[in-house]
């Protein structure tokens, strides 16, 4: 349920998960702005995903995992466009026309034993292990919400110490792109 402070008519309309994507000029206080937008509106960010994607016209990618209905989706994304650093933004819903990956760090610890059992879990869900110590490794997996969601129940018993994640990454599928207000790729 939202916590917006917009009524919402949820009766009529489904509450989706959605990964949006606005990019932006790369300059201090976009990110502020941005993010001001969800709290001054009681939206609520899930994860939030920045970096610079384009060196020479010096644009910054900002990934924004959320959830509303569809209209409140919209409202969100007409209202950072009207930021004035911001040159478009997108939506990805979780189906067959967006790849969706998440990147996630894992140490565990333990004795000899604990961590061979942790080390077989990470083979079967395709880990890469970063460090290596006799008492601590740390391993990364790259895939989707739902299977390091599960990778992580599953090595919970075996030592898991800590975790960083990055958040949902997305892009649709085929040749599409997204265009600046100028036709240039983005």
């Amino acid at each position: 349920m939202s916590k917006s402070a917009y009524p919402i008519k949820t009766e009529e309309e489904q509450f989706e998960r959605v990964v949006i994507v606005a990019w932006v000029d790369n300059e201090a206080g976009v990110l502020a702005r941005v993010s001001g937008l969800f709290s001054g509106r009681g939206y609520n960010i899930e994860s939030l995903a920045v970096a610079k994607v384009d060196e020479e016209r010096n644009i910054s990618r900002i990934t924004i995992a959320t959830n509303g209905t569809k209209s409140v989706i919209e409202q969100i994304k007409a209202q950072l466009l009207k930021l004035v650093p911001v040159h478009n933004v997108s939506d990805y819903k979780i189906d067959d026309q967006s790849i969706f990956r998440e990147l996630t760090l894992i140490k565990f610890t333990g004795d000899k034993e604990l961590l061979s059992k942790a080390e077989k879990i990470c083979v079967d869900f395709k880990g890469e292990f970063l460090d290596k110590t006799p008492q601590s490794f740390i391993v990364q997996i790259v895939n989707t919400r739902r299977e390091i969601d599960d990778f992580i129940k599953k090595a919970k018993p075996f030592g898991l110490a800590s975790i960083t994640r990055s958040g949902p990454l997305a892009m649709s599928k085929g040749p599409i792109t997204t265009k600046d207000n100028k036709g240039k790729v983005l």
